[in-house]
């Protein structure tokens, strides 16, 4: 196997140090445009489900009807959807078209497929595989759960619920009181 020298293995570390920096820094915006990030929706008291999709994803499609009912269902008690869309500005239009046919009840962020894969990568420690793509963060806005591909809604709930059975993730009162 043939070594690196130190010069390569200096600007490799750099790269790496750069990329999970802006992995970490990412800011998506929402869809007027204005800076928003996942941390900015999670950690008020309830449990936040983020769906990262893209307006060409047949199983997006098919599941963002219900992600609608189940953010429906639980806004106004113990949970909420954050969609988060990998179009990136090149395709904003077609992101908002899918948002729109589907009547998303809930907040929508999008960022460039690059920095959302990144910054998915640093959350978990797990390779992107695609879309869609979930991750769950208790009340305290502590990431617990990611899973590639469609999770039904149904897992979901009874995720929360054992979870909230046998104590772990409890909000903090504190937060959640000024959540």
């Amino acid at each position: 196997m043939k070594r690196l020298s130190t010069a390569a293995t200096a600007a490799l570390i750099s790269w790496f140090s750069l990329a999970a920096n802006a992995a970490q820094d990412t800011i998506f915006t929402d869809f007027d445009g204005q800076p928003r990030s996942i941390e900015s929706f999670a950690g008020n008291g309830k449990w936040l489900v983020v769906m990262i999709w893209a307006h060409d994803c047949p199983i997006c499609n098919q599941e963002a009807e219900s992600y609608a009912m189940f953010h429906e269902a639980h806004k106004d008690k113990d949970a909420s959807v954050l969609g988060v869309s990998i179009d990136g500005a090149a395709h904003k239009a077609d992101a908002q078209a899918f948002i729109d046919r589907h009547a998303l009840p809930f907040p929508n962020i999008i960022g460039e497929p690059q920095p959302v894969m990144l910054y998915y990568m640093m959350q978990t420690q797990s390779q992107f595989r695609g879309t869609p793509t979930i991750m769950v963060y208790d009340p305290n806005g502590q990431l617990v759960a990611a899973q590639a591909g469609a999770v039904p809604t149904d897992i979901i709930e009874k995720f929360i619920a054992k979870q909230m059975q046998t104590g772990d993730a409890q909000p903090e009162p504190a937060k959640a009181a000024g959540g």
